[in-house]
Protein backbone atom coordinates (compact mmCIF):
# COMPACT_ATOMS: atom_id res chain seq x y z
CA UNK A 1 0.00 0.00 0.00
CA UNK A 2 1.55 3.40 -0.98
CA UNK A 3 1.01 5.44 2.29
CA UNK A 4 1.55 8.53 0.11
CA UNK A 5 4.37 10.15 1.79
CA UNK A 6 7.12 11.10 -0.41
CA UNK A 7 7.54 14.70 -0.19
CA UNK A 8 5.80 15.14 3.24
CA UNK A 9 8.07 16.47 6.46
CA UNK A 10 7.63 14.79 9.70
CA UNK A 11 8.48 15.29 12.98
CA UNK A 12 8.65 12.65 15.78
CA UNK A 13 9.33 13.88 19.40
CA UNK A 14 11.55 11.26 21.48
CA UNK A 15 12.47 10.02 18.46
CA UNK A 16 16.00 8.75 18.78
CA UNK A 17 15.31 5.48 20.87
CA UNK A 18 12.72 2.63 20.99
CA UNK A 19 9.65 2.88 19.53
CA UNK A 20 10.06 6.52 18.17
CA UNK A 21 13.24 5.12 16.52
CA UNK A 22 11.03 2.48 14.95
CA UNK A 23 8.26 5.15 13.74
CA UNK A 24 11.25 7.63 12.07
CA UNK A 25 12.29 4.29 10.46
CA UNK A 26 8.53 3.63 9.20
CA UNK A 27 8.22 7.39 7.77
CA UNK A 28 11.12 7.82 6.49
CA UNK A 29 10.91 4.27 4.34
CA UNK A 30 7.82 5.48 3.47
CA UNK A 31 9.70 8.45 2.00
CA UNK A 32 8.79 11.36 4.28
CA UNK A 33 11.65 13.60 5.62
CA UNK A 34 11.73 13.10 9.02
CA UNK A 35 12.80 15.21 11.72
CA UNK A 36 14.13 13.08 14.58
CA UNK A 37 13.74 15.13 18.62
CA UNK A 38 16.13 14.08 21.22
CA UNK A 39 16.61 15.55 24.70
CA UNK A 40 19.69 13.04 25.59
CA UNK A 41 20.18 10.98 23.17
CA UNK A 42 22.23 13.11 20.84
CA UNK A 43 24.68 9.64 19.77
CA UNK A 44 21.55 7.70 19.24
CA UNK A 45 19.61 10.56 16.94
CA UNK A 46 22.82 11.10 14.66
CA UNK A 47 23.08 7.39 14.07
CA UNK A 48 19.81 7.30 13.04
CA UNK A 49 19.75 10.04 10.86
CA UNK A 50 22.63 8.22 9.25
CA UNK A 51 21.19 5.40 9.03
CA UNK A 52 18.39 6.94 6.72
CA UNK A 53 20.45 8.75 4.41
CA UNK A 54 22.75 5.47 4.05
CA UNK A 55 18.99 3.94 2.70
CA UNK A 56 18.68 7.00 0.61
CA UNK A 57 16.53 8.84 2.67
CA UNK A 58 16.23 12.31 4.59
CA UNK A 59 16.41 13.10 8.03
CA UNK A 60 17.87 15.39 10.71
CA UNK A 61 18.06 15.40 14.20
CA UNK A 62 17.17 18.37 16.51
CA UNK A 63 17.67 18.67 20.47
CA UNK A 64 14.56 20.54 22.44
CA UNK A 65 12.88 19.92 25.40
CA UNK A 66 9.58 19.07 24.96
CA UNK A 67 8.39 21.09 28.60
CA UNK A 68 10.43 24.02 27.04
CA UNK A 69 7.83 25.80 25.14
CA UNK A 70 10.33 28.16 23.73
CA UNK A 71 12.59 25.81 22.60
CA UNK A 72 9.87 23.57 21.01
CA UNK A 73 8.81 26.77 18.96
CA UNK A 74 12.57 27.20 17.55
CA UNK A 75 12.92 23.60 17.01
CA UNK A 76 9.52 23.55 15.11
CA UNK A 77 10.04 27.00 13.00
CA UNK A 78 13.76 25.58 12.22
CA UNK A 79 12.64 22.33 10.99
CA UNK A 80 10.24 24.10 8.22
CA UNK A 81 12.72 26.35 7.40
CA UNK A 82 15.06 23.68 7.06
CA UNK A 83 13.39 21.05 4.89
CA UNK A 84 10.13 22.90 3.69
CA UNK A 85 7.48 22.33 5.97
CA UNK A 86 5.83 20.46 8.26
CA UNK A 87 3.08 18.03 7.83
CA UNK A 88 3.21 15.37 10.10
CA UNK A 89 3.58 15.79 14.11
CA UNK A 90 3.99 12.34 16.33
CA UNK A 91 4.08 13.08 19.84
CA UNK A 92 5.98 10.19 21.16
CA UNK A 93 8.05 11.19 24.27
CA UNK A 94 7.46 10.78 27.40
CA UNK A 95 8.18 10.13 30.85
CA UNK A 96 7.14 7.56 33.25
CA UNK A 97 7.79 6.98 37.21
CA UNK A 98 6.31 4.11 38.33
CA UNK A 99 5.33 4.08 41.83
CA UNK A 100 2.08 3.34 43.44
CA UNK A 101 0.35 6.84 44.19
CA UNK A 102 0.82 7.06 47.86
CA UNK A 103 4.86 6.66 47.09
CA UNK A 104 4.42 9.38 44.22
CA UNK A 105 6.09 12.74 45.02
CA UNK A 106 5.00 16.31 44.10
CA UNK A 107 8.22 16.17 41.77
CA UNK A 108 7.64 13.39 40.09
CA UNK A 109 3.96 14.50 39.25
CA UNK A 110 5.38 17.55 37.65
CA UNK A 111 8.00 15.53 35.59
CA UNK A 112 5.61 12.70 34.59
CA UNK A 113 2.76 15.70 33.57
CA UNK A 114 5.30 18.39 32.05
CA UNK A 115 6.43 15.78 29.35
CA UNK A 116 3.62 13.28 28.86
CA UNK A 117 1.10 16.54 28.84
CA UNK A 118 2.26 19.73 28.41
CA UNK A 119 5.40 18.37 26.03
CA UNK A 120 2.32 17.47 23.73
CA UNK A 121 0.72 20.84 23.77
CA UNK A 122 3.43 22.64 23.22
CA UNK A 123 4.35 20.79 20.09
CA UNK A 124 0.54 20.68 18.83
CA UNK A 125 0.59 24.86 19.39
CA UNK A 126 3.85 25.42 17.75
CA UNK A 127 3.14 23.29 14.57
CA UNK A 128 -0.46 23.83 14.35
CA UNK A 129 0.30 26.86 11.76
CA UNK A 130 2.62 24.86 9.52
CA UNK A 131 0.35 21.33 9.30
CA UNK A 132 -2.27 23.41 8.14
CA UNK A 133 -0.19 25.53 5.86
CA UNK A 134 -0.35 22.24 3.58
CA UNK A 135 -3.73 21.71 4.19
CA UNK A 136 -3.77 18.12 5.08
CA UNK A 137 -1.60 18.09 8.17
CA UNK A 138 -1.48 15.14 10.80
CA UNK A 139 -1.04 15.09 13.99
CA UNK A 140 -0.75 11.09 16.11
CA UNK A 141 -0.46 11.24 19.71
CA UNK A 142 1.02 8.53 21.29
CA UNK A 143 -0.45 7.76 24.99
CA UNK A 144 -1.12 4.71 26.90
CA UNK A 145 -4.28 2.41 27.70
CA UNK A 146 -3.52 3.32 31.18
CA UNK A 147 -5.59 6.41 30.15
CA UNK A 148 -8.54 4.57 29.88
CA UNK A 149 -8.31 1.76 32.27
CA UNK A 150 -6.38 2.60 34.14
CA UNK A 151 -3.08 0.70 35.44
CA UNK A 152 -1.63 0.70 39.41
CA UNK A 153 1.21 1.77 39.48
CA UNK A 154 0.86 4.67 36.54
CA UNK A 155 -1.55 6.93 38.50
CA UNK A 156 0.02 10.46 37.16
CA UNK A 157 0.89 8.87 34.20
CA UNK A 158 -2.77 7.76 33.21
CA UNK A 159 -3.55 10.96 34.72
CA UNK A 160 -1.72 12.94 31.88
CA UNK A 161 -2.27 10.73 29.52
CA UNK A 162 -5.99 11.20 29.79
CA UNK A 163 -5.68 14.61 29.07
CA UNK A 164 -3.76 14.12 25.59
CA UNK A 165 -7.21 11.43 24.46
CA UNK A 166 -9.03 14.48 25.67
CA UNK A 167 -6.95 17.34 23.93
CA UNK A 168 -6.72 15.02 20.79
CA UNK A 169 -10.67 14.69 20.80
CA UNK A 170 -11.06 18.59 20.81
CA UNK A 171 -8.07 19.43 18.31
CA UNK A 172 -9.69 16.86 15.81
CA UNK A 173 -13.08 19.22 16.05
CA UNK A 174 -11.02 22.49 15.88
CA UNK A 175 -8.64 21.61 13.20
CA UNK A 176 -10.31 19.68 11.12
CA UNK A 177 -11.62 22.18 8.70
CA UNK A 178 -7.96 23.28 7.97
CA UNK A 179 -7.57 19.74 6.56
CA UNK A 180 -5.68 18.49 9.90
CA UNK A 181 -6.58 14.90 11.89
CA UNK A 182 -5.58 14.48 15.08
CA UNK A 183 -5.78 10.81 16.10
CA UNK A 184 -4.01 9.01 19.35
CA UNK A 185 -2.56 5.64 20.09
CA UNK A 186 -3.26 3.95 23.48
CA UNK A 187 -0.55 1.53 23.64
CA UNK A 188 -0.42 -1.75 26.34
CA UNK A 189 2.90 -2.66 27.64
CA UNK A 190 5.89 -2.31 24.89
CA UNK A 191 9.11 -3.62 26.48
CA UNK A 192 11.96 -0.66 25.40
CA UNK A 193 15.11 -0.21 26.54
CA UNK A 194 13.81 1.69 29.81
CA UNK A 195 12.33 -1.18 31.06
CA UNK A 196 13.28 -3.15 34.03
CA UNK A 197 14.34 -6.29 32.45
CA UNK A 198 14.91 -8.12 35.49
CA UNK A 199 11.20 -7.11 36.79
CA UNK A 200 9.54 -8.25 33.53
CA UNK A 201 11.47 -11.58 33.48
CA UNK A 202 9.99 -12.06 37.25
CA UNK A 203 6.65 -11.26 36.23
CA UNK A 204 6.00 -11.97 32.40
CA UNK A 205 3.58 -14.88 33.32
CA UNK A 206 1.71 -13.19 35.00
CA UNK A 207 1.49 -9.77 33.12
CA UNK A 208 0.96 -12.00 29.19
CA UNK A 209 -2.61 -13.62 30.90
CA UNK A 210 -3.77 -10.09 30.70
CA UNK A 211 -3.02 -9.94 26.81
CA UNK A 212 -5.13 -12.50 23.93
CA UNK A 213 -2.29 -12.29 21.96
CA UNK A 214 0.12 -14.09 24.54
CA UNK A 215 2.79 -11.39 24.85
CA UNK A 216 3.93 -7.99 25.49
CA UNK A 217 4.11 -5.42 23.07
CA UNK A 218 7.78 -4.58 20.65
CA UNK A 219 8.43 -1.18 19.46
CA UNK A 220 7.67 -2.38 15.86
CA UNK A 221 4.50 -3.26 16.80
CA UNK A 222 4.09 0.20 17.12
CA UNK A 223 4.96 1.87 14.33
CA UNK A 224 3.12 0.66 11.28
CA UNK A 225 -0.41 2.18 13.01
CA UNK A 226 1.27 5.16 13.53
CA UNK A 227 2.94 5.02 9.47
CA UNK A 228 -1.20 4.58 8.61
CA UNK A 229 -2.55 7.41 10.58
CA UNK A 230 0.17 10.35 9.03
CA UNK A 231 -1.03 9.12 5.83
CA UNK A 232 -3.03 9.98 3.00
CA UNK A 233 -5.05 6.77 3.17
CA UNK A 234 -6.14 8.08 6.64
CA UNK A 235 -7.80 11.20 5.34
CA UNK A 236 -10.83 10.54 6.43
CA UNK A 237 -9.78 9.14 10.02
CA UNK A 238 -9.73 11.97 13.15
CA UNK A 239 -10.45 11.82 16.72
CA UNK A 240 -10.35 8.55 17.29
CA UNK A 241 -8.23 6.79 20.23
CA UNK A 242 -6.88 3.42 18.65
CA UNK A 243 -5.52 0.68 20.91
CA UNK A 244 -2.03 -0.96 19.89
CA UNK A 245 -2.28 -3.31 22.90
CA UNK A 246 -2.31 -6.98 22.15
CA UNK A 247 -5.98 -7.00 23.34
CA UNK A 248 -5.02 -5.60 26.99
CA UNK A 249 -8.06 -2.94 26.76
CA UNK A 250 -10.88 -3.59 24.65
CA UNK A 251 -12.45 -0.29 24.67
CA UNK A 252 -15.71 0.64 22.90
Amino acid sequence: MDLQLNGKVALVTGGARDVGREIVLALADEGAAVAVNYRGSEAQANELVAEIEGRGGQARAYGADVTDYDAVRGMVDGIAADLGGLDILVNNAGYVTPHRFRETTPEEWHQQIDVGLYGVIHCCHAAVEHLAAGGAGRIVNLAGDSARVGEVGLSITAASRGGVLALTKTLAKELGRDGITVNAIALGLVETSHSDAAWLEKHMAKIVRNYPTGRIGQPNDVAPTVAFLASGGAAWVTGQIISVSGGYSMVG
